[in-house]
């Protein structure tokens, strides 16, 4: 048996031993989730994709099938693997598999391209590929081809729907292993899987997640939303989303023996119709969705009378739009505001309906430890605006393999500074304000400026270029690409063109590209993004 431990950096062993004496920590692996809820609830509905119905005992099965099947193959504790699957019952299958087999994940969004999957390939050298054969980057050969010349290529790569049996994704999911190999999951404090973060710079950094601090915050989640076996939650935003996983998310509705419904996006009247057919009570979204869903909904109200709560999170959530939710989709409202990095804030069920409307809810933990600060790192006044500084239970203590950026982000105490502004309320709540992070929130998906300019740069006719956020109703922000150019002829198109050939994620092209004869300077000669962002709105307002 393997016991090989990936790198991390863990929690100071003084915090450690304080999690564990208030029972947060449990000291027992993700697997338990899927493991007790089978033994309690065997032949109740896990899963529901489509026209397929998964019972918890099937999904330990299946799940158990690929683990033992991998184990077989010699990978386990310390192998890493990179998954790309759309919003499926495979998705789950493969996540539970993947932790009892002890192999860390890392789950790509289904909107990566090659530019993006090959920075994941690169960080983590996985010995593992899972994706799906109807994604453009693996509907021929040629990406993994590429991966082979490289030296990078995954010892064993499957694909879901891809017909030849051996490299089936299904086939290695319905049969086990010949031998009885034991595989086992890792331990309860070491690395889990992996997310990624929604940085300011470059490629996404890794945050890995220990089965320990995960555990705590999908339970705590889990009660904190009221789920029951009864719970059915609509699965319509991204998957691998950590709101969509554990806010509380399918491990949150795992644990208590609830279903999930799949979705494969949010469009308005394709889930309306899955949650009349499935009575779904529950549904999480990004706001960009729910406008889309409060403009549709007056027309199919008969369809949606079974919703009866909708959480709210990923992006900045106006309260007009928040006032409107009870009113026409007939249901509560939960705002969430979350990181991948851990803390997470919900309202309460309970809460007062100017509180649900107004903020973003507070901590999970009476541990989850809150500094808002000034730029000199000084706390602010109560009720004043600062800069987000956190610490817990389930708030992580290192990006992986990141030793610089770490100490850019996390000062002496430990102290994990997400780039928000926030404003606390003096009931304890926090209203988002904004962030200092030169990132872009497009209806939920984080846009790392430096990354895209990094790569317009490498256009032969670009000089100079500085990506900003642009406000807009439906997605929260989109983006303007402000261009200095070598040739005046050169066209928003062929940009697009350049950056789609490179193989970027379709959601990172600039919304709006615009020429320019030069950048603005700041006093010490950084590119003034405040003056960018005044040209766009005079010219908005002229």
């Amino acid at each position: 048996m393997k016991n090989l431990k990936i790198e991390f950096t863990p929690w100071p062993e003084e915090r450690a031993k304080l999690y564990r004496s208030k029972g947060y920590w449990i000291d027992q692996p993700l697997t338990r989730i899927l493991t007790t809820s089978t033994k309690s609830y065997p032949d109740s509905p896990a899963i529901i994709c489509g026209e397929r119905i998964f019972s918890y005992a099937e999904l330990d099965r299946l799940s158990s099938n690929l683990a033992s099947r991998l184990a077989e193959k010699g990978l386990g504790q310390g192998d890493t693997a990179l998954v790309q699957l759309p919003n499926v019952a495979e998705f789950y299958m493969v996540f539970f598999a993947l932790l009892k087999a002890g192999i860390a994940p890392l789950n790509a969004l289904y909107s990566h391209r090659q530019y993006e999957l090959n920075a994941f390939i690169k960080q983590i050298q996985p010995k593992l590929l899972i994706a799906s054969r109807q994604h453009e980057v693996f509907s021929n050969d040629v990406f993994i081809h590429a991966l082979d010349e490289s030296g990078l290529n995954p010892e064993i790569i499957l694909m879901l729907n891809h017909e030849n049996n051996e490299l089936a994704l299904s086939e290695w999911l319905e049969t086990p292993s010949d031998t009885s190999l034991n595989f086992f999951p890792t331990p309860a404090d070491q690395v889990a899987f992996f997310q990624l973060s929604g940085g300011s710079t470059g490629t996404p950094k890794l945050i890995p997640r220990t089965h320990n601090d995960y555990d705590y915050s999908v339970r705590a989640s889990a009660a904190i939303c009221a789920l029951t076996p009864d719970t059915r939650l609509l699965c319509a935003i991204p998957a691998p989303h950590n709101f969509m996983l554990s806010s509380p998310g399918a491990l949150g509705v795992f644990h208590v023996g609830g279903c999930m419904v799949m979705a494969a996006n949010p469009e308005p009247s394709n889930c309306f119709s899955i949650i009349q057919r499935h009575q779904v009570n529950m549904a999480s979204l990004v706001p960009s969705a729910v406008i889309m869903w409060l403009q549709e909904a007056p027309q199919y109200l008969d369809q949606i009378q079974s919703l009866k709560l909708l959480q709210v999170g990923g992006a900045s959530f106006p309260e007009s739009l928040a006032r409107q939710v009870p009113v026409i989709l007939n249901c509560q409202l939960q705002q969430v505001f979350g990181m991948a990095e851990g803390l997470v804030n919900y309202t309460r069920l309970d809460d007062p309906d100017e509180q649900i409307f107004t903020t973003q809810g507070r901590p999970i933990s009476p541990d989850d430890e809150i500094k808002i600060v000034d730029e000199s790192g000084q706390e602010v006044a109560e009720g004043e605006v600062g800069m987000l500084a956190t610490r817990g239970p389930y708030t992580f203590c290192g990006y992986y393999q990141s030793p610089e950026h770490n100490s850019q982000v996390f000062d002496q105490e430990g102290f994990y500074y997400s780039g928000d502004l926030v404003q606390r309320t003096a009931d304890g709540n926090l209203h988002v304000a904004g962030r200092i992070k030169d990132q872009i929130n497009r209806g939920g998906e984080k846009i790392a400026s430096e990354e895209i300019e990094e790569l317009i740069l490498l256009h032969p006719d670009v000089i100079h270029t500085a990506l900003v956020a642009i406000g807009d109703e439906q997605f929260g922000e989109k983006s303007c690409a402000f261009i200095v150019s070598r040739s005046t002829e050169l066209k928003a198109i062929t940009l697009r063109r350049h950056l789609m050939k490179l193989g970027i994620a379709q959601y990172k092209l600039p919304d709006q590209i615009r020429l320019i004869e030069s950048l603005p300077l700041t006093a010490v000669g950084k590119v003034d993004k405040k003056q960018l962002r005044s040209i766009l709105n005079t010219s908005k307002t002229s």
